[in-house]
């Protein structure tokens, strides 16, 4: 999906036009991808607009920050604040939200500690990452031929921009041989995540994901999916796992902000179960509507509502009953 190409951004404290938003070519972070990011959504609910776990990914994004010895200049509050002002100027109800800090211009080289540190805040409608069909029907994926990172090599806590050329390797890969996605190996050969989305698998009735030893991303939503499937009543089991156990998984699927839960149909032309959605999956993707979008109670304070008069009247006992995002 293109960008809309209007609206503001925000730029080191000022809101600039969208066309205007602009940084040199000698930047720093466009020669040696000497940025740190994060990719958080706000939803349109019937109480009003809100951000989901918004906190959660701006403490993320100052961890990564300080891994990259990259201290903002502004406070995380100012920042928090800033965001939400991004999504009111724009008057959005529901967009894609994404911070980045990043080294700017100064001087070319790997030292990049004379470069100043600056910020912006980007806001966009972006819809269902691997379509809206996916999230019901599910996609076809492949294991990469590209491997994470090795143990201290890159920080895969951070969520760095240099990261990411490794992710473009896997996604293009993957789509060159017809599929959605690809899911990458750690360096030892275990189970790892996809490009840029973590990784779950169903098997007999037990949840399992790749710890943060497998270099994965610590993800938000892959938090928020332990703990509703943990809500719910499942096994929630953390280890490191074997490429093979795809193949036998009875159900997988991805989560991530941009695709949130989409089930997985077939790993390397392997159908996975029944080849489409499981009951797992189903009802660990539809608590995660349920509390996106505002139709149950935020029991995990989950949701920060953005327009002065938000949150409105609560949702009625027992929430929307309707299927996830049909």
């Amino acid at each position: 999906m293109s960008f809309p190409g209007t609206g503001k951004i925000w730029m080191n404290g000022s809101f600039v036009e969208w066309a205007d938003a602009k940084i040199h070519v000698a930047s720093h972070v466009v020669h040696y991808g000497s940025g740190v990011f994060e990719g958080a959504r706000c939803y349109s609910t019937p109480r009003g607009t809100a951000c989901f776990r918004l906190d959660a990914h701006l403490r993320r994004l100052f961890d990564s920050a300080k891994i990259y010895r990259m201290a903002p200049a502004i406070t995380y509050s100012a920042l928090h604040d800033a965001t939400l002002e991004t999504i009111r100027v724009n008057d959005f109800k529901a967009c894609y939200l994404r911070p980045i800090v990043y080294r700017g211009y100064d001087t070319l080289g790997v030292n990049l500690l004379p470069c100043p540190v600056d910020i912006a805040i980007l806001a966009w409608d972006w819809g269902a990452y691997l379509g809206q069909d996916a999230l019901s029907n599910g996609v076809d994926v492949c294991v990469s031929s590209w491997a994470r990172p090795a143990p201290n090599t890159f920080p895969t806590l951070a969520k760095s921009s240099a990261n990411y050329a490794n992710s473009q390797l896997i996604k293009m890969e993957a789509l060159a041989e017809g599929f959605s996605e690809g899911i990458a190996l750690d360096s030892f050969g275990h189970l790892s995540e996809g490009s840029g989305q973590n990784l779950f698998i169903i098997r007999d009735n037990t949840l399992y994901t790749p710890p943060l030893s497998a270099s994965i991303l610590p993800g938000i939503t892959r938090s928020s999916v332990i703990t509703l499937a943990k809500d719910l009543g499942f096994q929630v089991r953390e280890e490191m796992l074997p490429r093979e156990l795809l193949y036998i998984a009875d159900e997988a699927f991805f989560a991530g902000t941009a695709v949130e839960i989409t089930p997985i149909r077939s790993v390397d032309k392997v159908t996975i179960g029944s080849g489409r959605r499981g009951p797992m999956t189903e009802a660990i993707q539809q608590a995660f509507f349920d509390v996106i979008n505002g139709e149950v109670a935020d029991r995990h304070g989950w949701l920060e509502y953005v327009y002065p008069g938000e949150p409105r009247q609560p949702v009625a006992a027992g929430g929307n009953t309707t299927a996830a995002r049909k």
